[in-house]
């Protein structure tokens, strides 16, 4: 294997990754990778393996809210901090470990908002600056207290 600009190499590999808002959208993304690889392949006169590493654990699935616990949430959420503090987030295809709980049972993901310009705490999730204002894990703790106890109470078994 080299790294010379003026040779073509007798094999090339390379990966990367994909999602999808469905389960059906991650199969129908999956058949067009492999479709379109073998496709090119062939009309350069090549062969392509296409290798999902299906052998391997399946990453994060995908997450979808189940409505009747979202619309329990959010009714929670707009009586213990008021209707303009709870909003529906768009739609994101990051992964989320979550999503394996929601394929053996009905699942939310709430998202608590800690937010506070003043200290500075409004970088993203995943940046070396982000960091939590304290004064909001009471919050978020009282929130999904809250939505648990709620919901238990109007599920007795």
């Amino acid at each position: 294997m080299g790294v010379r600009h003026n040779v073509i190499p007798d094999s090339v590999s390379f990966g990367g990754t994909f999602q999808s808002l469905s389960t059906e959208g991650l199969s129908f993304i999956q058949e067009r990778i492999k479709e379109v690889i073998e496709a090119q392949a062939s009309v350069h006169q090549c062969t392509a393996m296409v290798d999902f590493m299906e052998d391997r654990p399946m990453p994060h699935p995908v997450m979808v809210n189940d409505e009747a616990l979202y619309e329990h949430a959010k009714k929670v959420g707009e009586i213990l901090l008021g209707k303009p503090n709870v909003q529906l987030l768009p739609v994101t295809i990051g992964a989320e470990d979550f999503g394996f709980f929601s394929q053996k049972t009905a699942a939310s993901i709430l998202v608590v908002g800690i937010k506070n310009e003043t200290l500075k705490s409004d970088r993203p999730l995943h940046s070396p600056y982000f960091f939590i204002d304290k004064e909001a894990l009471p919050i978020g703790a009282a929130l999904h207290a809250a939505v648990t106890i709620s919901f238990l109470d109007n599920h007795a078994v």
